[in-house]
């Protein structure tokens, strides 16, 4: 019987930059020219919102945000040294990075090789962080070792088709160089303190963002750019249960120990029309989580994709992944999680620990 540690953590860009950039993304959408006035009035926002905002649009408030982050990164990373697992299967979303114009799967294994990536050259459009400086003060030419397992991957694949599930694999990027930032960003911010990450990891991208990942390249437009032709869309949220819940099958007849890591932050403020591309929806955080951690997986496996993509949760696919593994598995409720709101640095993220 394998073994099997369920994680989620986020992979938030603005983390890897400086405190005084960690809210660009509001301070651009501040200055969108067809943002109403009553949307830019701070006076409407929310109280807690506005206290970040403070009087330094979020300068002070940013380096308490970090502070939270690096302590559930830290618990994360803990979790994982003391489990030790022969892989690290990382489920993460892909913004237009390999999944474009010439083939967008569902959902793909990539069956990569040991890597030497430079992650400020390789990824620094794609996360947003292009001519912004690195927490760590890094330059282009650092390289760090990211250790891959293709025979795990291979023989992953071939389960899940077994199962049912029609998964795409690939052996190299297509345009991406390295890994696309959802993956890298986890592995670095695992590595926060850079003592290394020993462990081989199996990228397993989503397409999470669907409609949008090719009309809006994956990211954040201005409100003056949104597309009049959308992409078909990802496929749906219990469909991405289902897909965890074969991974999890696979490993758990295995003989070997696997970290299962769901890596996204959760409603995306530049995703979320409804507040003008300002704000989350964190109400409709709170009640996921509140879900999450009583062991609600029926109001999870409820969600519509319209309802996610109303609240900018998009990325949220990726939990969901993880959450389908994990009522595989009969976890019913986290072991430890976290929750740390924001509406100033674009989403709330939350951290999970589930025990083998």
């Amino acid at each position: 019987m394998g073994e099997i540690l369920g994680l989620g953590v986020t992979h938030y860009p603005p983390l890897g930059g400086l405190d005084e950039d960690m809210a660009w993304l509001l301070r651009k959408g501040l200055n969108d020219p067809l943002l109403p006035e009553h949307a830019k009035n701070i006076a409407s926002w929310p109280e807690t919102m506005r206290e970040e905002w403070g009087a330094d649009e979020g300068r002070t408030a940013a380096k308490a945000h970090r502070q939270q982050l690096v302590a559930g990164l830290d618990r994360c990373r803990a979790e994982l040294d003391a489990f030790a697992p022969d892989v690290v299967v990382i489920w993460g979303d892909d913004q237009y990075e390999n999944f474009r114009e010439d083939v967008i799967p569902p959902y793909a294994v990539l069956a990569y090789p040991d890597m030497s990536i430079k992650p400020w050259a390789s990824m620094a459009h794609s996360s947003g962080m292009e001519n912004r400086p690195n927490f760590w003060n890094e330059g282009p030419g650092t390289s760090i070792e990211v250790k891959g397992h293709p025979d795990v991957a291979r023989w992953l694949t071939a389960q899940l088709l077994d199962q049912g599930i029609d998964v795409a694999y690939a052996y190299r990027p297509l345009h991406q160089e390295g890994l696309a930032h959802a993956f890298l960003n986890t592995v670095l911010y695992l590595d926060y303190h850079r003592r290394g990450f020993p462990y081989p990891v199996i990228a397993f991208p989503l397409n999470c963002y669907g409609s949008l990942v090719v009309s809006n390249k994956g990211f954040a437009v201005p409100l003056g750019e949104t597309p009049t032709e959308v992409d078909p869309p990802s496929p749906p949220p219990w469909r991405f249960m289902e897909v965890g819940r074969a991974v999890a099958r696979a490993f758990a007849d295995s003989d070997l120990r696997v970290a299962l890591v769901a890596s996204s932050s959760w409603s995306h403020a530049f995703n979320t029309d409804k507040t003008w591309r300002l704000q989350p929806d964190v109400a409709a955080d709170r009640e996921l989580y509140e879900a999450l951690t009583r062991g609600r997986f029926e109001v999870w496996r409820g969600r519509t994709r319209a309802e996610l993509e109303n609240s900018g949760q998009q990325e949220l696919l990726n939990w969901f992944t993880l959450a389908g593994a994990m009522e595989e598995l009969g976890r019913r409720t986290p072991d430890w999680s976290d929750f740390v709101e924001s509406y100033v640095f674009n989403s709330s993220k939350v951290f999970a620990v589930y025990k083998p």
